[in-house]
């Protein structure tokens, strides 16, 4: 659907499964209702570094703190889907001088090499994007190969969901980063029975 590297692709969340993809100009309305789907929201300014996993009834059932791609190494925006898991996996193009995997439980979601695996949240990457360990194995159980969608954008997230993870026990700690609790000063939830469409 997109390239890879293209991060002038535009994927703007309109609800919870509605996403419009802007490419080359031209809009294309998504809805992955029924679908199992994980939404990373970039960590970038205007996102919200996080990464959510909803399933096909529309629960979102999972939300785990991420880093992605560094300056330079942008991770790509689109709509893609699961093409590869690998369990262990070091990386062929950013190998671990120690001979240590660096890409345990990989989701690859282009063929460029960007994935989703355990890394370390606090370290931007090379485009992939870096989920704690318990996050990794999770969605990485959870995920199927060629069925599974990852949307990667550049915009909030957060306010299409809240009320999901708020009813699921999600509350701000210690533990939440303090961009998140910035921007939950100054968020704006969307209300469940709005969340149709924006």
């Amino acid at each position: 659907m997109l390239h890879a590297g293209d991060t002038q692709s535009k994927v703007f969340p309109l609800s919870k499964s509605k996403f419009v993809v802007v490419e080359n100009g031209k809009e294309k309305k998504v809805d992955l209702a029924g679908e199992d789907y994980i939404v990373v929201s970039l960590r970038e300014e205007g996102a919200d570094g996080l990464a959510y996993a909803i399933d096909r009834d529309g629960v979102v059932w999972w939300a785990a703190v991420i880093s992605s791609g560094a300056k330079g190494h942008e991770t790509p925006s689109g709509i893609f889907t699961i093409w590869r898991k690998e369990r262990f996996y070091m990386s062929k193009a950013h190998p671990n001088p120690n001979g240590v995997n660096n890409m345990d439980f990989s989701l690859w979601f282009t063929h460029q090499g960007h994935a989703i695996h355990m890394g370390n949240s606090d370290a931007m990457s090379h485009g992939c994007i870096h989920v704690g360990e318990k996050g990794a194995t999770t969605m990485f159980n959870w995920a199927q190969k060629d069925k599974t969608k990852v949307v990667i954008t550049r915009e909030h997230y957060l306010p299409f969901v809240y009320y999901d993870l708020k009813k699921s026990g999600y509350k701000e700690n210690s533990q939440t980063p303090a961009y998140i609790k910035a921007y939950l000063q100054q968020m704006v939830p969307v209300e469940p029975n709005q969340n149709k469409e924006r």
